[in-house]
């Protein structure tokens, strides 16, 4: 079952940042719901906190109440993107990103040569950046919510740059049939809908074509250990986090078929330093000053584990590739 992304809403006074608060699941229409977490907003500070339900049936981990289309574009905006990436930039250096990104393109170094490469929730384009060194004849673009792709755009990180979602009206029927790879690292758990971004990553693919998808993991040890201070709960920004049976069912229902599931190569060792980092956050700067020993010896912590951690249920995100079958037939978000 499919439930309408509108269907079940209780009406109730909010926070003109969110959307009444509904009763059902998104993704299979259960009312099995339970409240998983609350935490407020670690950047801004802003009264209230956010809450994300997990769905008693499928699985589905979503915020509940969601942001509206104003709150999605404030927690978009470049300033707080910035805040959010220095923040970010107090668990790992810029070295840790670009190593992270080329593992990833290395992993994919497998997938037949091609042609041209969309990257989705792309940011800065670092993705396409260390992918060249992988796929140095083909052609990446880029698409991202905010003006950071069309920074990418002016420093040649990529030839084309597109604002928005993917699943923005007309965004995929622009771009139909024109890619032979798409990807979506961390791009997911922001959409408002997520089936409808997969819809459209299929509608712009080739036939025979290759869906890349990466998210942090609901199912990941971690999240239970930590609860509010998880930081892949990633609040207020994730809308939804997907288990990885509900989306390998999605897109094989789709008519792709997957060829790779992996939960070790995707673990990123921040889950530690990220918890801390959230708990001082809040605290006066002094006493944030006098606790970055106990921040470092966190990090270290989790690149010990890491090799570990990456292949047990604490590993924090999984990685999907699935192919786009010549048979199938996606229809495009209007």
């Amino acid at each position: 079952m499919q439930p309408s992304p509108s269907s079940t809403l209780v009406n109730e006074p909010c926070d003109p940042f969110l959307e009444p608060r509904r009763e059902d699941c998104p993704w299979c229409g259960s009312r099995r719901l339970r409240t998983r977490m609350r935490a407020p907003d670690p950047l801004r500070h802003r009264p209230g906190s956010h809450a994300l339900d997990e769905c008693g049936d499928c699985g589905h981990v979503f915020q509940n109440p969601r942001l509206t289309a104003e709150g999605l574009a404030f927690y978009h905006r470049d300033s707080y993107v910035r805040q959010l990436e220095e923040f970010a930039g107090r668990l790992r250096s810029a070295r840790t990103v670009r190593r992270r990104h080329r593992a990833a393109a290395h992993a994919l170094s497998a997938l037949p040569d091609p042609e041209s490469w969309l990257d989705v929730g792309t940011g800065h384009a670092r993705f396409p950046e260390a992918a060249k060194e992988f796929f140095p004849y083909t052609s990446f673009d880029g698409l991202d919510p905010t003006a950071r792709v069309e920074q990418a755009l002016l420093e040649g990180r990529v030839e084309e740059a597109h604002r928005g979602y993917l699943s923005t009206p007309g965004t995929a029927a622009r771009l139909r049939a024109r890619y032979d790879v798409v990807s979506m690292f961390h791009h997911l758990q922001h959409t408002p809908e997520p089936r409808a971004e997969l819809r459209a990553a299929l509608a712009v693919l080739r036939p025979g074509g290759h869906l890349v998808v990466e998210v942090p993991d609901p199912r990941c040890a971690f999240a239970a250990l930590l609860g509010r201070w998880w930081w892949s709960y990633g609040q207020p920004r994730h809308l939804h986090l997907p288990t990885l049976a509900n989306l390998r069912a999605e897109l094989e229902r789709q008519g792709c078929t997957v060829l790779v599931t992996d939960r070790a190569a995707p673990h990123t060792p921040y889950d530690l330093s990220a918890a801390l980092t959230l708990a001082l956050s809040r605290t006066r700067p002094l006493l944030r000053a006098a606790a970055a020993p106990l921040t470092d010896l966190a990090w270290a912590l989790d690149h010990a584990l890491c090799p570990l951690a990456r292949h047990t249920p604490f590993s924090n995100a999984y990685r999907l590739v699935a192919r786009k079958n010549t048979a199938a037939t996606v229809q495009p978000p209007p």
